[in-house]
């Protein structure tokens, strides 16, 4: 594959485009908010039936979450060895885009508490395909360009994803403000046909990435059983980075501040419905507000990592977020929570495209087993989710509120922080080969 040509680079940017707007619509604005109303029952103190198991509407939600991130983490380590061991990135990328991209079209069917089961199933297996097909997407940015494009490159892609989800986001918002207009009998079924939208999107649009990237670049060879080889390149991999301390010590402070990131993204809405009793449009507003933020963060950060380096912006970004955690514990209104919003938009796009340009440059530049070094960081991307979801709705179940669980997540952004002074990441952008050291 042609390094850094400009076509390749712009198709694999283009699944960023194809799958964020399930990361936008369906995890942080208009699922959340469907679901939150189409589980809601003041009887039973938002309590819903899962299969006979009584359990708070908000608190299933944040475990089944959880339950997906772990599923993910189990599973990936191996089909990443398979993947580099037999060069079919591509081919499990696709399998999980369309299995994410169909889950989300099944949400149509989900209409409320009875069909519950329906919602969580569907949510979870979108939520699997979605984070299991970013680890063989990600493994190509080492392929398709140098290494002193890697910032640009991944805020690209992240740029493009933001722009691409409120797109779709608008448009959806469009039909379920004006749903008879658009032909649908309520705002409830407008809601169900964007879950459709979704995965009609994310498969339509992949398919540019899918055309553009070129499957088994270092040209690998089969022989013998897949899975007992996988097995091995895995091990390789593993053995090779128990010997990389920096990329370790990186590992550790990214598993911590995402555990606090990703945990903020996907329950933000729900905090703002719960705790401040936010009406949905209101919820909309601050997601949009969230991602054209965003935008312009990703590529800022990525010019302050150009001119200070990598660490540095993580660090400054880092000590933002713990600034957020605490000042959610005190937002009591509305426009406190745009400001907000504003602020976890500004290092929301920065902290995730500079996470994974960073770890790609820590990955020794001899290697060609990319998605094994990926599942590593995707297994500590997933975890971190698990505890950080799973965390924040204990705390909720156990004190009865969503604040005392921003407490917590300011914890790990400390710790993640301590993290990277230890890390002692090259200051320089192109550090690829001084950081395997």
């Amino acid at each position: 594959m042609e390094i850094n040509n400009k076509k390749t680079i712009n198709g694999w940017c283009m699944y960023d485009w194809a799958n964020s707007v399930y990361s936008l619509v369906i995890t942080s604005a208009i699922f959340p908010v469907y679901y939150e109303s189409a589980t809601a029952n003041a009887d039973a103190g938002d309590k819903v039936d899962f299969f006979g198991i009584q359990v708070v509407n908000s608190v299933l939600y944040s475990y089944s979450l959880s339950f997906s991130f772990l599923f993910v983490a189990l599973i990936l380590p191996l089909l990443s060895g398979i993947a580099d061991y037999s060069g079919q990135k591509k081919l499990f990328m696709k399998v999980f885009a369309y299995t994410g991209a169909a889950a989300c079209m099944g949400l149509y069917f989900f209409e409320g508490i009875n069909t519950i089961e329906i919602g969580i199933i569907c949510s979870v297996l979108a939520s699997i395909g979605y984070s299991a097909s970013l680890v063989f997407y990600d493994a190509f940015l080492p392929e398709i360009t140098t290494t002193d494009r890697f910032d640009k490159v991944s805020a690209k892609g992240y740029s493009l994803g933001y722009i691409g989800s409120v797109i779709l986001l608008v448009i959806n918002l469009a039909m379920i403000m004006n749903y008879e207009l658009f032909g649908f009998a309520s705002q409830g079924q407008a809601s169900r046909f964007s879950f459709l939208m979704v995965g009609l999107w994310w498969i339509g649009f992949s398919q540019i990435t899918f055309s553009r990237l070129k499957d088994n670049v270092f040209n690998r060879k089969v022989e013998g059983n897949v899975l007992t080889e996988g097995y091995k390149e895995l091990k390789k991999v593993w053995m090779s980075l128990k010997e990389m301390r920096v990329m370790k010590l990186f590992l550790l402070a990214f598993f911590f501040y995402n555990m606090g990131v990703q945990t903020i993204m996907y329950l933000a809405t729900l905090f703002g419905s719960k705790e401040l009793k936010l009406e949905g449009s209101q919820l909309i507003l601050t997601i949009l507000i969230i991602q054209l933020v965003a935008i312009g963060g990703a590529y800022f950060f990525a010019f302050v990592s150009a001119k200070r380096g990598n660490k540095f912006s993580l660090q400054v970004m880092v000590l933002i977020w713990v600034a957020i955690c605490f000042g959610a514990y005190f937002v009591y209104d509305q426009y406190a929570f745009y400001a907000l919003a504003f602020i976890v938009g500004l290092v929301m796009g920065g902290i995730q495209s500079l996470s994974r340009a960073t770890f790609a440059k820590l990955i020794p530049e001899s290697s060609i087993d990319h998605a094994s070094y990926f599942s590593f960081y995707d297994v500590t991307y997933n975890i971190s989710i698990v505890l950080g979801t799973f965390s924040y709705g204990l705390i909720e179940q156990i004190t009865g509120s969503m604040r005392n669980s921003t407490l917590a997540l300011m914890l790990f952004f400390i710790v993640g922080f301590g993290f990277l002074i230890l890390s002692k990441i090259p200051l320089k952008t192109g550090f690829r080969k001084k950081a395997v050291a």
